[in-house]
């Protein structure tokens, strides 16, 4: 599949993987909720910081409107852990280390950094309504537009 081949009003491809509590996590298993599905390339970087703490700062009003989050990179389980304790965040992250869900969204491919070319996540995020419709397709947004985008799709 190509990148950035999902569209707003199609099914939200399905997935499981295993969170950063060691659960296996499933998001058809999340319906009768909105799911912010956001896809971060790194843990404990800048950007990747700025928005997890983004949906921190506002987890207490994502709850409110039956929504959830979850963070995504090809970040280990253990990885995850120490992120998550670092800042606080108190939703779930998912380890794809092998990269197949940020495939199977999109989101896996050519990036560049000083000139050096290599294989990666772009940030992006997808909301899925409670009958895991995607609602919210967003590939390569900024942290900030991320958190801010997905707050409005879930009405806040």
């Amino acid at each position: 599949m190509s990148e950035f081949h999902l569209k707003v009003g199609e099914p939200a491809p399905d997935f499981e993987l295993t969170s950063d509590s060691g659960a296996k996590v499933k998001l058809s298993a999340l319906r009768g909720q909105r799911v912010v599905v956001y896809f971060y390339p790194k843990d404990d970087t800048p950007g990747c910081t700025t928005q997890a703490c983004g949906f921190r700062d506002n987890y207490v009003n994502i709850q409110e409107k039956n929504a959830v989050v979850l963070g995504i990179s090809p970040d280990s389980e253990k990885s995850h852990v120490k992120f998550k304790t670092k800042f606080n965040l108190p939703f779930t992250l998912l380890a794809d280390e092998d990269h197949a869900v940020c495939e199977l969204y999109g989101v896996w491919g050519e990036k560049s950094m000083m000139g050096k070319k290599y294989m990666g996540v772009h940030r992006s995020h997808f909301v899925v309504d409670e009958h895991g419709t995607l609602i919210d397709v967003r590939y390569k947004i900024k942290p900030e537009d991320s958190v801010n985008g997905a707050l409005k799709m879930i009405g806040l």
